[in-house]
């Protein structure tokens, strides 16, 4: 028997619901080709493989990662579509599919397009049919995105988010239409950031209020908006010439048919004054790019920190980075032992001093500067930072580590190690200095305990005491936190006593490989010698 399997695409949404619509067409003329086939031991897949309202651009369909995921799982022996250009309308895609279709035995047919992909000549066919199925996708494009910047020269609003102040077009026009209440709202908020001269006093003052961004909901059904407005919606907002009637295609401006919200000269004052804040900060432009831990640098949360500035007297500027959930306005528990904000010189001047004598290459003879390149992670803990670094030489890095420093090597590279330094933050006369120094004392990592019960819940016990998971993790890193209930037990112990070695760390234990073996672990982590 051949299971055979009918996959469906249309790349709009109109007509879909329609009692009998162009899928249901499909599927019908495929089924039949199917059944013409009954001899030859052909026999249909229940399953329905249907794309309503996607392109044949992109590999991104539920109904096709359906299809593929049961090729994979060796279901499924034929793929009946209507025409080639219903599975895909790239080359390069269906390249990936005849390779995924040859290793498991897979035969592909077009009902409306004879051909055998078992063959040269079909395999020549199928890619003269694509080249022509891509050309006429391209080709499409090339002509929306005319007719789009034609219709923008002249003033008409072709779709996409709706602004605040602003209604969807009445049926057969392009005019976007004013909203009375949200264009009251839209003045307030430029009023308010003239008088506050902030957006970070404007976002707060927003939040305060309970002045939210436009709610709006999708053609599937799915809502958008009513949140609280962050900085990056407030600067865009700001800056948005729809308020003052016009259109902006590609940089270009053209006078809208819609009715401004805002007068000019209220528009010009709000965008002097955003201007004038960015010369500010473009005079320390230096400054802020030596930020070199930009997307490399966490809390212990493994919160990104990103880098922000301040200024001091007679124009100093200083760097911090600053935790994600500081920069969206959430302030920090009054308990929290985690350093949210950092002072960016001191952690990078730390960091550099200690690792660039331990990496491989630049032992004496390279710059110091260029250590920071070699770090590709920096989780920051209280008294602690954890430093994952690329190039080490290990046995140098054993020899040199001090103040109770650990190193924990990558088991699938011993050029990559986690080295967890302990230090202290001393500010003297306003210059905040990070030092080495030795952690005294059991020190509780809240954020990993918490996570290892975590771990535990998602467990129940069977009567003999063994472990059973119920259903899946409901996320990927839920299913990381899951290994941490599989550790040793003295792994286990060590955490919830605060004697863990420091290089152990939630980051450690759920991102880098895991040895099954508990002795293996033990070893890895630091709490057993290394077998001789």
């Amino acid at each position: 028997m051949k299971r055979a399997a009918i996959y469906t695409r249309k790349s709009s949404e109109e007509g879909l619901h329609q009692a009998f619509n162009s899928l249901d067409a499909q599927r019908d003329a495929c089924a039949a080709y199917i059944r013409s086939q009954k001899a030859e031991g052909w026999r249909p897949v229940a399953t329905p493989y249907d794309d309503g309202g996607y392109s044949g651009g992109s590999m991104e369909r539920p109904g096709l990662k359906a299809l593929l995921a049961d090729i994979a799982a060796t279901r499924i022996d034929i793929v009946v579509v209507y025409k080639i250009d219903r599975l895909t309308r790239s080359l390069a895609d269906f390249a990936r599919m005849v390779e995924l279709f040859d290793r498991h035995q897979v035969s592909f047919v077009s009902v409306t397009q004879s051909f055998n992909t078992t063959s040269s000549m079909g395999r020549l066919t199928l890619n003269v049919l694509l080249s022509f199925a891509q050309f006429e996708r391209e080709v499409t494009g090339e002509r929306i995105r005319d007719k789009i910047a034609a219709s923008k020269a002249r003033g008409m609003w072709m779709g996409g988010t709706l602004p605040l102040g602003y209604d969807r077009p009445a049926a057969g026009t392009r005019r976007l239409l004013v909203n009375e209440a949200e264009a009251a709202v839209v003045r307030e908020i430029f009023a308010t950031y003239l008088a506050l001269g902030s957006v970070h006093a404007l976002e707060r003052d927003l939040a305060r209020r309970g002045i939210r961004s436009k709610m709006s909901i999708s053609r599937r059904g799915v809502a958008r908006g009513g949140v609280a407005f962050s900085r990056g919606a407030l600067f865009h907002l700001l800056k948005n010439r729809l308020y003052l009637g016009e259109i902006v295609h590609k940089g270009q401006r053209h006078s809208g048919l819609h009715a401004a919200i805002i007068d000019q000269a209220t528009f010009d004052a709000v965008q002097a004054r955003l201007a004038g804040q960015t010369r500010r900060g473009g005079s320390h432009r230096g400054g802020k790019a030596s930020s070199a831990l930009t997307g490399r640098i966490f809390d212990g949360d493994s919160q990104p920190m990103s880098p922000t500035f301040a200024y001091g007297q007679h124009g100093a500027l200083y760097r911090y980075y600053v935790s994600s959930s500081l920069q969206r306005g959430k302030a920090a528990a009054a308990d929290d032992p985690l350093p949210r904000r950092v002072s960016a010189t001191a952690i990078e001047a730390f960091i550099e001093e200690r690792i660039a004598p331990l990496l491989a290459h630049q032992v004496g003879r390279v710059e110091q500067r260029r250590a920071l390149d070699c770090v590709t992670r920096v989780d920051v803990h209280a008294g602690r930072v954890a430093v994952t670094v690329k190039g080490l030489d290990i046995d140098i890095a054993r020899t040199r580590l001090t103040n109770g420093d650990t190193i924990i090597v990558d088991p699938a590279d011993p050029a990559i190690g986690t080295l967890t330094l302990a230090f202290a933050i001393s500010t003297r006369r306003g210059r905040t200095e990070i030092i080495a120094g030795p952690k005294t004392g059991p020190q509780l990592d809240r954020v990993l305990i918490r996570a290892l019960r975590a771990a535990h819940i998602m467990l129940r016990r069977d009567a003999k005491g063994m472990p059973i998971l119920d259903a899946a993790p409901k996320s990927p890193r839920s299913h990381r936190i899951l290994r941490l209930a599989f550790l040793a037990p003295q792994i286990q112990a060590a955490i919830l006593a605060g004697t863990q070695p420091p290089g152990v760390t939630l980051a450690s234990l759920i991102d880098g490989p895991m040895p099954t073996l508990w002795s293996d672990q033990m070893q890895m982590v630091g709490l057993m010698p290394a077998a001789a």
